[in-house]
C-alpha cells in the first residue's frame, strides 16, 4: 500500500481538476514566473517524472531517505509524491533551520539526496569549507541539489516511473523532533500511518471534493503538508502561499469557495486582531469552510474571540509528530455549542470543561492516562497521556532505547501530562518535557542552553518558556555571566550564528546565581515565576532583543 496511490487515483478520476496553484500577496500577474497552476494530470505526471529522476541518481535505491530543505512552494509537493512513487522515504526539514542543523539531520538520517530551495541551498553550500570532523559540513555521501524551476521541469520531462510496490509498514515520512537531551529524534511514519491519518480527516473533520481549497500558509514540512494528503485524495485544490499573512488568507478566501487551512494558534490571533476581521467578519469570511488549529496551547480568552470571529468553522486537534495530527479533537459541533453557551445536549457546566480541553479521542484512536508504573488511571486523575492507533509511529530512527521508552505494548507514551473525564474528554495539564511551543514551533531548552554555554562569558544558563499573549510562549534565557558587561545583543548574535532564528531567546535575564535544590537541579518553576513578573522587586532586570518573537 503506497500512500502515493492517493494522487494516482485522483489523477485518473478527475484529471482536469485544479490540483496545485500559488498565490502571492499582493497578487502576481498571470505571466509571473512564480505562478503555478497544475491540474491533477499535470501534478501526477510531474511527480512520476521526479520519481524517475530520483531513481537515476547514484546510490539511490527504494527505501533510501531523501531530505527536503524546502519552503512553501509547489516543488515540495512534486518532490514529496515523487519520492513516494519511487518507494523512497521523505525527510521533511523545517525551512527555518540553521544550515548546521540541516547538516546534522542529513547525517543522522543517512540521506542520499537533499533537495533545497534557493536560500537553504545557498546556506548549505556555504558549509562546504567548514571542518567536517565537527559535524558541520554536508555529509559527503549526500548529494545536494537546488530544487529550482529548471530542475523541477527537467524532472517532469523524465519518463513516468511506475508506482513502487511497498509494504504498508515501510517508512514514508521521517519527521525529526528534538529530544530533551538536545539530540534530534526521527519519528518513522509508515504508509499505513499516513493512510490512517488521511481517513481520520474524513471521519472527524470534513468531507472534501473538487470544489474545496486548502490554503497552505503553515509550513508544508509540518502539519499543513500532512493535511495536503486528504485533500489530494479527494481532488481538492492546494493553494500555496510562501508565508503566512492576513492579506494572503483574506485574498484566498475571497478568490475561492470552501476554503480550509491549518493554523497554529498564533496565526489565529493575528487574524482575530486584524482590523478587517473586527469590522466585518461575516462578509469577509463567507467562503471560509474550516480552520483547523493546533500545535500549541490555545488560551481560553483567545478561543472565545476566535469563536466570535470565525463562528462554528473551527476544529481543534491534538497530535504529535509520533502520531501525526491524530490523537484527540474538538469538532465543529462542540465549537457551535461553545458559541451558544451550551445546548440541551451540552449543559452550560460542560462548556468551561470543553473550552480548556483538547477534545475527544479521534475515530479509531484509544487514549489512556497512565501512572508512573504504566498502569491506567481512573477518570479525573492526572498522569501521562498514552495513545494507540494505526497513526502511531514505527519508532525512532536508529534510536532503539528511545523507541523502547516511548512505545509500550502498542501504546505511544506522549510525554504530556493530562486527565480524562468520565466522558473521555482530554485536558492537558502540563508537559513532562521542558518543551517550549512558540508560534506553533517546538523549541527545546536544552538545545538552546548548550549553545549559550559555549560562549566563553556564560557561566550558567537556564532557558524557559513563559506565556506570551500572541505566540503562546516566548523563549527567555536566564544567564549567570562570568564577567560584567555581557549583554543581550552579544548573546543574541551568538545564537543567530549557531541555531535557527526562531529558537533563539527573545529576552535575557541576568542574575548572580540560579536557584537550585539540594541536588543541584535548577528550579525552573521558581525562575518562571520571577521572569513572568519582571515588575517584582525580587525579579532580575530583563534585556529584550528583537521585536517579533517569530523572527
Amino acid at each position: 500500500m503506497n500512500i502515493a496511490i492517493l494522487l494516482d487515483n485522483t489523477a485518473r478520476r478527475v484529471p482536469h481538476a485544479l490540483a496545485v496553484s500559488t498565490h502571492h500577496s499582493p497578487p502576481a500577474p498571470a505571466d509571473d514566473p512564480r505562478a503555478v497552476r497544475w491540474n491533477y494530470h499535470d501534478f501526477a505526471r510531474r511527480a512520476a517524472g521526479t520519481a524517475s529522476w530520483l531513481l537515476d541518481q547514484p546510490g539511490v535505491m527504494p527505501g533510501e531517505r531523501v531530505a527536503l530543505a524546502m519552503g512553501n512552494e509547489p516543488g515540495f509537493l512534486q518532490v514529496l509524491f515523487g519520492c513516494w512513487i519511487a518507494g523512497l522515504c521523505v525527510v521533511p526539514m523545517n525551512a527555518k533551520l540553521h544550515a548546521r542543523e540541516f547538516a546534522a539531520l542529513l547525517a543522522d538520517a543517512d540521506a542520499r539526496l537533499c533537495l533545497a530551495s534557493r536560500e537553504q541551498h545557498a546556506a548549505l553550500r556555504a558549509l562546504d569549507g567548514e571542518d567536517s570532523a565537527a559535524g558541520r559540513s554536508v555529509p559527503g555521501d549526500c548529494a545536494l541539489w537546488h530544487a529550482d524551476a529548471a530542475l523541477l521541469d527537467e524532472q517532469a520531462a523524465m519518463p513516468a516511473a511506475p508506482l513502487a510496490d511497498v509494504e504498508a509498514d515501510d517508512p514514508a515520512w521521517l519527521f525529526y523532533t528534538s529530544g530533551t537531551t538536545g539530540r534530534s529524534k526521527g519519528a518513522m511514519l509508515s504508509h499505513r500511518n499516513l493512510m490512517f491519518m488521511t481517513q481520520a480527516y474524513y471521519a472527524d473533520i470534513d468531507r472534501l471534493d473538487t470544489d474545496d481549497t486548502i490554503v497552505h500558509a503553515a509550513p508544508l514540512s509540518h502539519g499543513s503538508g500532512l493535511y495536503a494528503l486528504p485533500h489530494i485524495a479527494r481532488g481538492s485544490h492546494n493553494l500555496i502561499v510562501d508565508h503566512f499573512s492576513c492579506d494572503a488568507i483574506f485574498e484566498a478566501i475571497a478568490l475561492y469557495p470552501n476554503v480550509s487551512f491549518f493554523a497554529a494558534p498564533t496565526m489565529l490571533v493575528r487574524l482575530i486582531n486584524d482590523d478587517r476581521t473586527a469590522s466585518d467578519p461575516r462578509s469577509l469570511l463567507t467562503q471560509l469552510k474550516t480552520v483547523i488549529y493546533g500545535g500549541a496551547p490555545m488560551y481560553v480568552t483567545d478561543l472565545r474571540r476566535a469563536l466570535e470571529c470565525f463562528g462554528p468553522r473551527l476544529y481543534q486537534l491534538y497530535g504529535q509528530g509520533e502520531s501525526p495530527m491524530t490523537i484527540t479533537g474538538l469538532d465543529k459541533r462542540h465549537h457551535a455549542a461553545l458559541m451558544a453557551g451550551g445546548t440541551e445536549a451540552l449543559p452550560p457546566d460542560r462548556v468551561e470543561a470543553l473550552l480548556g480541553s483538547c477534545g475527544y479521542p479521534r475515530t479509531g484512536v484509544q487514549v489512556r492516562i497512565l501512572d508512573e508504573d504504566g498502569e491506567p488511571l481512573p477518570a479525573g486523575q492526572i498522569g501521562e497521556v498514552a495513545t494507540r492507533s494505526d497513526a502511531r509511529m514505527l519508532g525512532y530512527w536508529r534510536q532503539p532505547a528511545a523507541s523502547e521508552a516511548a512505545l509500550r505494548d502498542g501504546w505511544l507514551l506522549t510525554g504530556d501530562l493530562g486527565s480524562l473525564d468520565e466522558d473521555g474528554l482530554l485536558t492537558l495539564k502540563d508537559r513532562s518535557k521542558d518543551l517550549v511551543i512558540s508560534g506553533g514551533s517546538n523549541i527545546y531548552p536544552r538545545e538552546v542552553e548548550d549553545v549559550l554555554l559555549e560562549h566563553v562569558d556564560v557561566a550558567e544558563a537556564s532557558v524557559l518558556g513563559v506565556p506570551h499573549p500572541e505566540w503562546g510562549e516566548e523563549v527567555v534565557a536566564v544567564i549567570v555571566a562570568r564577567r560584567p558587561g555581557l549583554d543581550a545583543e552579544a548573546l543574541d548574535q551568538w545564537c543567530l550564528d549557531r541555531i535557527a532564528r526562531f529558537k533563539r531567546p527573545k529576552r535575557y535575564v541576568f542574575v548572580d546565581e540560579l536557584p537550585k535544590n539540594a541536588y543541584g537541579k535548577v528550579l525552573k518553576t521558581a525562575l518562571k515565576q520571577r521572569v513572568a513578573s519582571p515588575e517584582s522587586p525580587a525579579s532580575p532586570a530583563p534585556q529584550q532583543v528583537g521585536g517579533d518573537p517569530s523572527l
